[in-house]
């Protein structure tokens, strides 16, 4: 893990840009409402505001950003009154927590700006159980959420907008569905049942400190879309937890809410939140675990007793999350799996036939947004396979088909890279090869996205027979441009990893694989 964590790959560097303007841009808003003049609940307010606003607004361009962030307020200030409105009454608070859960679960279904508002209504009802907040603290309350808004936006929009010299990111969500046939309307359900667990157990445990049962419960649902994905996260986050208490009780404890250093780490933690929330969710939780013992240190509440009880709820909420997706409407892993996969395989065929084109002289076709979209398909295909090659995944015959069609996913990705780069050059030019190379990649995704497996094979084997003529013929051929001989490689590459797919995919789940 601590390997994976430093040797990911970060193109553009932007995970490192990423988390720098993180803590540049909290730190402003922490910085203002101070100066402000707020008291300390209200600049814990205002951070972690922010810190939401930079982490969850994820829209692909910066104007639909800018807009979501804009937004934030509207969905956030009356979640915030009414939480603080219902400090006092019990029962009536804790259905409303746990209807909010399930709402903001179920925005979702309205893509980045859905899900980051839904994100930031949970998180604010949330913050009023942490902060203890009454309605008498709203209007500092508000005006704290206000001003780290713009604080932030002014780093983000302003002095370090660096997305308006990058190509929209590509967002890949799956199809909607009706009803309960949506993987959002299911996870909704899931979250709105394991939040009313959690939320019950929670207070078995603690009177005072239930809602981190609840919070750890719904964080466990967040860009997850599969049963098995979510079981992973709960144990990820669980772990994570547990680390971060463990750091804490030799760096949060000893510091004891001292100002200074407090805040250095802080900034550090923040730093850690953004920097490995793309590459690792247990390192991520370790570092919102321990920033929330400092934070607690600032308090003066923070004790090695508050840090064990911090993990015995999320146990609690992992064990909700696990219980829900295993018995409410149960989303399986490889139903999502297999639509992560055939979306990755027509984005494949997409930037092949975009290239070819490019190479044909068509200036209006270019490979490499669809190369950039499938390398998105690719992560959300690896995340859907995880649980399947989880080290404490018990089923080894699924386990090393998941392993073998993520390396010929990553062949496949590599391939779409090189011929994306080599059809970028203008001085490449047409060559028939290229329409027949692009002709049978056409041909291996249809056999491998089609219902019969038989024909797949078939077919699939063709491609891959047909590619290595082709490819030993290459050298029997007269010189041709340098740039229609690099596609043509990386085309024959795409069709041989094309072709090997056909067995991971398309035999029993069950059966072991010829060599494994």
């Amino acid at each position: 893990m601590l390997k994976r964590m430093f040797v990911a790959p970060d193109p553009g560097r932007l995970r490192l840009r990423s988390a720098l303007r993180a803590v540049l841009g909290i730190g402003l808003a922490v910085a203002v409402c101070g100066l402000t003049g707020h008291p300390l609940p209200a600049v814990i307010t205002g951070g972690l505001a922010a810190l939401l606003a930079l982490f969850t607004v994820t829209d692909p361009t910066v104007r639909r950003q800018a807009v979501t962030t804009a937004l934030l307020p509207a969905v956030g200030f009356p979640v915030l009154a009414l939480a603080a409105g219902l400090h006092g009454y019990a029962p009536a608070r804790d259905v409303a927590f746990v209807a909010v859960a399930g709402a903001s679960v179920y925005a979702r279904r309205w893509g980045p700006r859905g899900h980051a508002l839904g994100v930031f209504a949970f998180m604010t009802f949330f913050v009023a159980q942490f902060l203890r907040t009454v309605p008498g603290q709203l209007p500092g309350l508000y005006s704290a959420i206000a001003l780290s808004l713009l604080a932030s936006s002014l780093v983000r929009f302003g002095a370090w907008c660096y997305e308006r010299r990058l190509p929209p990111p590509a967002v890949p969500t799956l199809p909607g569905g009706r009803g309960l046939a949506r993987t959002t309307t299911r996870q909704a359900v899931q979250a709105t049942a394991a939040g009313a667990f959690a939320l019950v157990a929670g207070q078995l445990l603690s009177g005072d400190r239930w809602y981190w049962a609840v919070g750890a419960t719904w964080w466990i649902f967040v860009n997850t879309a599969s049963r098995g994905e979510t079981l992973v996260r709960g144990f990820r986050r669980v772990l994570g937890t547990l680390t971060g208490i463990a750091v804490s009780l030799f760096v949060a404890v000893p510091v004891d809410g001292a100002t200074a250093p407090t805040a250095a780490l802080v900034a550090l933690c923040v730093f850690g939140i953004f920097y490995t929330a793309p590459v690792s969710y247990t390192w991520m939780m370790l570092a919102v675990t321990l920033m929330v013992g400092l934070l607690y240190g600032l308090l003066g509440v923070l004790e090695p007793a508050l840090l064990v009880l911090r993990l015995a709820e999320t146990g609690v909420g992992a064990l909700g999350a696990a219980l829900a997706v295993m018995f409410v409407l149960p989303v399986t892993t490889h139903a999502t799996t297999e639509a992560w996969i055939a979306r990755a395989l027509h984005c494949v065929h997409g930037c092949t036939t975009a290239a070819s084109r490019r190479l044909a002289g068509d200036p209006g076709a270019d490979p490499a947004p669809l190369a950039a979209e499938l390398e998105a398909l690719l992560g959300r295909a690896r995340l859907s396979l995880a649980p399947l090659v989880h080290p404490l995944s018990p089923l080894r015959a699924r386990k090393a088909r998941a392993r073998q069609v993520l390396a010929l996913l990553d062949s496949c990705a590599r391939e779409v890279r090189g011929l994306a780069a080599v059809a970028a050059d203008p001085r490449a030019s047409h060559d028939a090869r290229l329409t027949a190379a692009c002709t049978r990649v056409e041909a291996a995704v249809r056999a491998l996205v089609s219902p019969g497996a038989t024909t797949a094979t078939a077919t699939a084997g063709e491609a891959a027979a047909t590619a290595d003529g082709r490819t030993a013929a290459a050298h029997l051929q007269p010189h041709h441009h340098p740039g229609v001989e690099a596609a043509l490689h990386h085309l024959h590459g795409l069709e041989r990893a094309l072709a090997d797919l056909v067995v991971p995919l398309r035999s029993s789940p069950r059966s072991p694989l010829v060599g494994s």
